[in-house]
């Protein structure tokens, strides 16, 4: 009896919305924002190696974030700011699908996830109103906030020393100390998808 033709592999995950997103070629029809704050609240960190009760998630990374680019771009709050803000909540959205790789391992596999996670994230800006690829002066403050977040990550939750954070993360963004206490305390899971929710929706208006 001859083989039957093999079935390709899957290559799409079904979320709790219900949708199936498809990661070779991602619509944005399919990409709900419960189901980015659901997984972002869920994905740990530093893979997990975190001070605290609970894991770190890019939930509540990306919240620092946003605050940073508020003190590297003050006018972010107002006039064009939203775009700016919204960008910030989702610079790290395709985790919600493939995880957060820690830089180590994305230095041993190389750059072969970043067309997936570009693909991506491309869909995940039209879903939400923004632009496919963003303007290089944008994606620059996004990355230095994103930078900043990781040296209090850090300093505070991962054990570095602030001597090591800073030659591997730069200076310390000088959040407000009741801003950086209550961030820098890993949140339930819960909570941290409440927040994202909250703000995010805040942004759209």
């Amino acid at each position: 009896m001859p083989d039957l033709p093999k079935a390709p592999p899957r290559a799409w995950q079904r979320m709790l919305s219900g949708r199936r997103l498809d990661l070779i070629d991602p619509s944005p029809l399919d990409i709900e924002l419960s189901d980015i704050a659901h997984g972002l609240a869920r994905v740990a960190r530093w893979n997990g190696q975190t001070m605290g009760s609970h894991a770190f998630s890019v939930a509540q990374h990306t919240l620092i974030v946003e605050e940073i680019v508020g003190l590297i771009a003050p006018n972010a709050s107002a006039g064009a700011g939203p775009e700016v803000r919204l960008a910030t909540m989702l610079h790290d959205a395709p985790e919600y699908v493939i995880g957060d790789m820690i830089s180590p391992f994305k230095a041993v596999i190389g750059g072969s996830y970043k067309a997936v996670e570009k693909r991506l994230l491309s869909a995940i800006h039209i879903r939400f109103g923004l632009p496919a690829v963003l303007p290089p002066e944008l994606e620059s403050q996004i990355k230095a906030a994103d930078i900043g977040a990781a040296y209090l990550e850090a300093t505070h939750l991962a054990g570095f020393g602030e001597a090591e954070a800073k030659r591997l993360f730069g200076r310390d963004p000088k959040l407000p100390p009741s801003t950086q206490s209550d961030y820098m305390t890993p949140w339930p899971a819960g909570k941290a998808e409440k927040q994202f929710l909250t703000r995010f929706r805040a942004l759209l208006g």
